[in-house]
């Protein structure tokens, strides 16, 4: 059994700025008003004969969505984002957070920003398709916490109506 949260509805949603580097248009900051929509297949199960219980995996993706709420996405692991005093192959991406501001250059623009007004992503990218995935796999990975009857669970991250990426994770 499939069971569905509609993110407009279910106030699953996020505004953000991102940057997708090297892209023609997508190349400058610039913002969404995200949401996310939630699929996850399995058997019922348990003392309700749920699948999974909607409390849960509001909670779950509403704890991302407000991480990544009026930040600046930034995704750490694109070749063509080059930091100050940050080694992506040995440095955490916790060192970055740890800094008072994050200096990193894209094609020879330099840009100075607050820490903590940015999100480091373990990311090539900071598109749809990219979030979706990472929403997919961050909530399958906390949902299999607290249930073993899943099937998969697919994220939909829309970067506005309609239009957005799908990404399903099988359990």
């Amino acid at each position: 059994m499939k069971i569905l949260l509609n993110g407009i509805q279910s106030n699953l949603r996020f505004s953000s700025a991102h940057i997708i580097p090297g892209h023609e248009s997508c190349g400058f900051i610039h913002g969404h008003s995200y949401f996310v929509d939630v699929e996850i297949e399995g058997e019922r199960a348990g003392q309700f004969d749920f699948v999974v219980d909607f409390k849960d995996v509001k909670k779950y993706t509403k704890a991302i969505c407000d991480e990544l709420d009026h930040r600046l996405l930034i995704p750490v692991y694109n070749n063509l984002i080059d930091f100050k005093d940050f080694d992506k192959k040995k440095d955490s991406i916790f060192d970055l957070q740890k800094q008072k501001s994050v200096y990193f250059k894209i094609d020879g623009k330099g840009y100075t920003i607050p820490a903590i007004d940015c999100v480091f992503l373990p990311l090539p990218y900071t598109s749809a398709e990219e979030l979706a995935t990472f929403f997919a796999k961050t909530l399958a990975k906390k949902l299999s916490e607290k249930y073993d009857n899943l099937t998969y669970v697919a994220v939909c991250v829309n970067e506005g109506i309609g239009q957005g990426a799908e990404y399903r994770e099988d359990l």
